[in-house]
C-alpha cells in the first residue's frame, strides 16, 4: 500500500501523523502539491511538486494511484476517482470514503457548490481541531494494520 497525500490543503498535524506512520510501518508516503513542502529526510517519504493550476495535484494522484493504495484528501471528486480505481480514500478528518457513500457525498458537494454559485452563503467547514486529529489518527491506524 502506497500512501498518497493531496497536500496543498492538508493540515500540518495530519502530515506529522503520516510522517510517523510511514516510518513506523515502512510504507511509502508521497505528498503531492503545487508548492514546495518540507518533508523529513527519509527514503520512505517524498514530495512531488506539480505545476500550479486547478486540480493539478488531484490529476497527478488520480493517474498514479493503484488498487490497494491509500489517498488522503478532502477533495470529494478526487476521492470518487480513487474509490473507482479500487483504492482507499480517507479525509484529513478521518472520514472514510467508500463505494457505499461516495455518490451521496459527491451529490451533496455539487449541491452546495450550486448554492454558492447562486450567491447563497453556505459557510465553510469547522476549524480543524484535536477531535479531527484523533479521528484521523485512529482511522489511519486501523487501515494500516
Amino acid at each position: 500500500m502506497h500512501i498518497w497525500v493531496d497536500a496543498d490543503a492538508c493540515p500540518g498535524a495530519v502530515k506529522e501523523i503520516l510522517f510517523r506512520a510511514a516510518e513506523r510501518t515502512g510504507r511509502a508516503l508521497t505528498l503531492v502539491a503545487n508548492q514546495t513542502l518540507r518533508v523529513p529526510a527519509s527514503p520512505r517519504i517524498r514530495m512531488i511538486q506539480v505545476p500550479g493550476g486547478f486540480d493539478e495535484a488531484d490529476k497527478y494522484i488520480a493517474d498514479a494511484v493503484q488498487p490497494g493504495d491509500l489517498v488522503i484528501t478532502a477533495d470529494i471528486p478526487l476521492a470518487a476517482e480513487v474509490v473507482a480505481r479500487h483504492a482507499t480514500a480517507l479525509s484529513p478528518r478521518g472520514e472514510l470514503y467508500s463505494k457505499e457513500n461516495i455518490r451521496e457525498l459527491l451529490d451533496l458537494r455539487n449541491f452546495m457548490d450550486t448554492l454558492r454559485n447562486t450567491g447563497v452563503e453556505t459557510g465553510g467547514p469547522a476549524a480543524f481541531g484535536s477531535r479531527d486529529r484523533q479521528a484521523f489518527a485512529n482511522r489511519l491506524d486501523r487501515l494500516l494494520r
